[in-house]
């Protein structure tokens, strides 16, 4: 348990600076705020961007509501990696960001059960029908949808297919898709809909199987970034680099879908 456990708490808090502990240099780097769906990947892109350029970024992660809120409440961040389109559009609409943004990727989502659980897993949630036709359902883990994106996107799939009135009871919401990911595979739930890019990380994808929901069963996850405006130079370099070829690589290494 102690590896999974030790992924999903870093995925839940805010992420630790990467790159050397230069108390300095952490003043200076510029703070990107970013979807807890991006944890893994961004991490990635972020220490690829240190390589490249000598200079780093200080990531935190969290649901993309919650870090709107806190935009608005005047949180130092120069960048936002958003798991949607509304939350940077309402930022943009508030007139705190630079530009009007850039969809960078488009997530989905997969339906997870831990190991032992009797949920059978299949891309059209015809096992977890069964479940709830027997009254053995359960608790089935997603993010919140009042903060989290995917989380509206569960919601959708449920709906679609007759299942939401039945679980709501016994529905466990994550804070964010992570959390969600950590009641998922902790065998305390028959299993739960969750991000494919935290399915596919090997600690993960070992607690469990999972099944990729079809696209059109909820609406796109086009995920968008916006400047702040309070981006200095640094922050702007990679707010490109993001959109460049080696970010766009890393994405789609895990499971991302990205512009051309």
């Amino acid at each position: 348990m102690g590896s999974l456990r030790d992924l999903l708490v870093c995925l839940l808090a805010f992420a630790a600076p990467v790159g050397p502990a230069d108390a300095l240099q952490a003043k200076r780097a510029p703070v990107v705020a970013a979807a807890a769906n991006l944890n893994v990947a961004l991490t990635e892109i972020a220490a690829a961007f240190e390589r490249e350029h000598g200079s780093r970024v200080e990531l935190v992660f969290g649901a993309s509501g919650t870090l709107t809120r806190q935009i608005q409440d005047g949180a130092p961040f120069e960048v936002f990696l958003a798991a949607d389109e509304e939350f940077p559009n309402q930022l943009a609409s508030a007139g705190l960001t630079s530009d009007a943004g850039v969809v960078y990727a488009t997530g989905r989502l997969v339906i997870f059960a831990p190991a032992g659980s009797p949920l059978e897993v299949d891309s059209h949630l015809e096992g977890l029908a069964r479940l709830v036709q027997t009254g053995k359902a359960g608790r089935f883990a997603i993010a919140n949808p009042d903060v989290a994106p995917y989380g509206r996107a569960a919601e959708a799939v449920l709906k679609k297919r007759g299942l939401w009135e039945a679980l709501r009871p016994n529905l466990v919401l994550g804070d964010s898709i992570t959390q969600a990911a950590l009641f998922a595979t902790t065998g305390n739930t028959t299993g739960g809909l969750i991000a494919y890019s935290l399915a596919l990380t090997p600690e993960v994808a070992a607690r469990g199987t999972y099944a990729v929901v079809p696209d059109g069963d909820y609406p796109p996850l086009r995920q968008k970034m916006v400047l702040l405006k309070r981006a200095g130079p640094q922050a702007r370099r990679f707010y490109e680099y993001v959109q460049g070829t080696a970010a766009k690589a890393i994405l789609r290494k895990h499971g991302f879908s990205v512009p051309d």
